[in-house]
């Protein structure tokens, strides 16, 4: 298997992935999962594609990331490993396409507009 390159996004986080054949290793920006994830939460939102797939410790995972909080980081890297998946094999579509793997999350914060005091909300109303 060659490696696949894949990318995901969630909010104003963006991630790319390289997947390949290996151990299991997961590696964000240069460290251990469990060093850029100490969340158990947010580990297991990497690692929910993998899980239902049954593939846990076959293919090594090297993740550029940038952007966001840490929840909009997991969940762009969970939607590219979703995404390599498929590319490796096109029969795991279904499975991750039920669990909403597959769907990118399109809510981004909203922009402040002029005369505003933040997106919507307005400044106090004063009659005199």
């Amino acid at each position: 298997m060659e490696i696949l390159n894949t990318s995901g996004r969630r909010k104003t986080s963006v991630a790319r992935i390289y997947l390949s054949a290996g151990q299991g290793n997961i590696t964000i920006n240069d460290r251990d999962i469990k060093a850029y994830f100490p969340s158990e939460v947010l580990q297991t939102i990497v690692n929910q594609p993998l899980k239902t797939l049954d593939a846990v410790g076959k293919y090594d995972v090297k993740v550029n990331v940038r952007g966001g909080g840490t929840s909009g980081q997991a969940e762009a890297i969970r939607l590219a490993i979703a995404k390599a998946l498929i590319a490796e094999n096109a029969e795991a579509r279904p499975a991750l396409k039920k669990e909403g793997f597959l769907t990118r999350d399109p809510r981004m914060v909203e922009r402040k507009k002029f005369g505003k005091r933040k997106a919507r909300r307005s400044f106090q109303f004063s009659k005199r």
